[in-house]
């Protein structure tokens, strides 16, 4: 199996890490690939993903599987479902819980394109403050329910630890650890996990 990545993705992070957890990263070539607004990548929007996000993994020439969650639930099966519930009420919770990640993490990363890409002139601060704002909820979210993070390794972990660590990434000042300390000791536990660590992005 082949994963197109960068090493900058949280989405692409969080494969990795479930990778890792699984048992299954040996088995997977990473493959870096670059994706970025107004640049356009012909060869992997025709043969990988036309929507030119990462990551995607190759299984073979019939089967490329794109969002990270997919992929995730994809090796999860693969392994024998360690990091999803298999049915009921706890599987949807998941689901649930991953797909409110998966938006404060997308709303952070939109920021960044407003910010970074966007001409200085054209920056909309009232769009930009309306996503952070999102994002910011969902850390607000999981604070109050910190206790649930407490449990085995989870879909949910894996991803709040990503989320998290992008604001670290990309928002170092934006106070998340002293608005959210249940949040901050819960990073700071997942840190000791050898795939948390080497899967970091690099820092500046």
């Amino acid at each position: 199996m082949k994963l197109t990545f960068s090493p900058t993705s949280p989405f692409a992070r969080k494969v990795r890490i479930a990778a890792i957890e699984l048992g299954l990263i040996d088995k997977i070539e990473l493959v870096p690939t670059t994706v970025s607004p107004t640049t356009p990548n012909p060869a992997y929007s025709h043969d990988i993903n036309p929507l030119r996000k990462l990551p995607a993994l190759i299984v073979d020439e019939n089967l490329v599987i794109v969002d990270s969650y997919n992929i995730t639930e994809y090796l999860d099966e693969l392994a024998g479902g360690k990091l999803l519930p298999k049915s009921g009420v706890a599987r949807w919770k998941a689901k649930s819980e991953h797909t409110i990640i998966q938006g404060m993490t997308e709303a952070m990363l939109l920021c960044r394109y407003e910010t970074f890409l966007r001409p200085k002139e054209f920056v909309w601060q009232g769009w930009y403050d309306d996503q952070w704002d999102r994002a910011w909820q969902g850390f607000a979210h999981f604070e109050e329910r910190a206790e649930a993070l407490n449990g085995p390794l989870d879909i949910t972990q894996i991803a709040l630890t990503c989320a998290l660590g992008y604001a670290d990434f990309r928002f170092p000042d934006c106070g998340w650890r002293k608005a959210f300390p249940k949040l901050d000791a819960f990073h700071e536990r997942m840190l000791q996990l050898e795939s948390v660590k080497v899967s970091k992005p690099p820092q500046a």
